[in-house]
């Protein structure tokens, strides 16, 4: 109930004498002679709590975030991953379901997986959204790689879909209906969708009329393994395939946040009472990180893009010593790089190749293996082994896998490297849009993880 709604219903239930004063606040809500002090008391309690309501409604709120197995462990573990890896190249994909889609979507251009970032093989946490009146609750990845915002429709025939929790644009009567059809290319699968507007909700958040996209049709098995139902992009605007505001622009422009930032905590722990990480929109939370703040320009708007000055092994400047261009996302757990510096750097750690193009490490030799330094704004932050290293349960056994990998992404500033979840977890990262920056400091994690 606003405050203009509250007085009325105090006016049509009490005599009261309104006497507005700009010296007394409270003579707005005189009661009569014949109200108690006790009553007096609460009124003037229930008003100022009101009051302050209305001059904080600028909102930072808290998105506590899951981290749950990667569609690579999960495929691993059931002895399905090389089939999935061999069927879902990106040509043979592109060939095999192009018919799928409408003549002329530009996602499904040979190559196109090697330009985006789309690919959630690797993503482990995810939190919870809202969409609709009622509420359809969602659980989907807070993506700082991609600015689309997606969920399965109920309309959707895929494997997929039947498995998560699908959109019901029926029992919304806040939905609206756009009609533009979209596709979108990632990675690892392949998504065609219809456009929608309707209300969401994050954490304690809530835009209007948010554009997001309606999945009818996910071929392949890329999402059927997913514990997650769809994806939030939290990139800047020109990185979107479906059209109109990001959820995070809608935000700012519809002004429910107190600053126009947000954060990410991320942490190694699994299956606890408390989240494994958290998504604070609109702030930071300077209990979850020491130290002063590192702040980066960001340099092409797009993706999360900065400038990285040097990669060191054990102190040893190996990579782009005139430095290179990083971009930062949350939507993967490794590190990636150009080919050639990526083998050059498995070398380094003592990594050898599998057969589907994956490097493992003797899980004995992890306390020998040497630092990987990357060197932002002049600050070096180190990487130990027990830091770039996942680690994995195939049985009994435990396998250690490198948490680097070689992708290439050619843009005219050169190519680009990944930090993603293996840095994040050490580092608090703050992305900044009013000044198009991104923030890193040293995160506080208990001393187990």
């Amino acid at each position: 109930m606003c405050l203009g709604e509250f007085l009325g219903w105090i006016s049509s239930h009490f005599p009261i004498r309104a006497e507005v004063n700009p010296d007394k606040l409270f003579d707005v809500c005189q009661p009569a002679d014949w109200w108690s002090d006790s009553e007096t008391d609460v009124m003037k309690l229930l008003l100022v709590t009101l009051l302050l309501w209305t001059w904080t409604s600028l909102a930072v709120v808290r998105v506590p975030l899951r981290r749950v197995p990667s569609i690579r462990a999960q495929l691993r573990a059931d002895g399905l991953l090389e089939e999935f890896l061999m069927d879902h190249r990106p040509d043979m994909f592109n060939r095999r379901y192009a018919q799928c889609f409408p003549p002329g979507t530009t996602s499904l251009r040979l190559g196109r997986s090697s330009e985006k970032l789309y690919n959630f093989m690797d993503a482990q946490y995810y939190g919870e959204i809202s969409l609709g009146t009622p509420e359809q609750n969602f659980s989907v990845i807070f993506d700082t790689g991609s600015a689309d915002l997606w969920v399965p429709s109920s309309y959707c025939v895929s494997q997929a879909c039947a498995l998560h929790r699908r959109f019901r644009a029926f029992d919304s009567t806040s939905f609206r209906h756009d009609g533009r059809m979209f596709g979108i290319h990632y990675g690892s699968g392949h998504l065609l969708g219809v456009m929608a507007r309707d209300t969401l909700k994050v954490g304690g958040l809530t835009a209007q009329s948010q554009e997001f996209g309606e999945s009818v049709y996910e071929p392949g098995a890329a999402f059927v393994t997913a514990r997650f139902d769809g994806v939030l992009g939290m990139g800047y605007p020109s990185l979107a395939e479906i059209l109109g505001n990001p959820v995070f622009d809608n935000m700012m422009a519809q002004k429910i946040l107190d600053e126009p930032i947000f954060s990410f905590y991320l942490t190694r722990r699994t299956k606890t009472g408390n989240p494994e990480g958290e998504l604070m929109l609109g702030g930071k939370d300077e209990e979850l990180f020491s130290g002063p703040i590192n702040w980066l320009p960001v340099t092409a708007k797009g993706y999360w893009q900065i400038k990285m000055d040097s990669v060191a092994v054990q102190g040893v400047s190996s990579f782009c010593p005139n430095g290179c261009q990083a971009i930062v996302d949350t939507g993967t757990s490794l590190i990636a790089g150009p080919t050639n510096d990526i083998l050059t750097l498995q070398q380094l750690i003592g990594a050898s190749p599998t057969n589907i193009r994956e490097f493992i490490i003797d899980c004995v030799r992890l306390s020998s293996l040497p630092h990987v330094t990357f060197v932002l704004g002049g600050i070096e932050y180190t990487l130990t082994a027990e830091h770039y290293v996942r680690k994995e349960m195939l049985g009994d056994r435990e396998l250690c896998f490198s948490g680097f990998q070689a992708v290439d992404i050619v843009t005219p500033e050169g190519p680009l490297w990944i930090l993603g979840d293996v840095f994040l977890t050490e580092y608090y990262s703050i992305f900044d849009r009013g000044q198009d920056r991104v923030g890193f400091a040293p995160a506080r994690h208990p001393t187990k993880h």
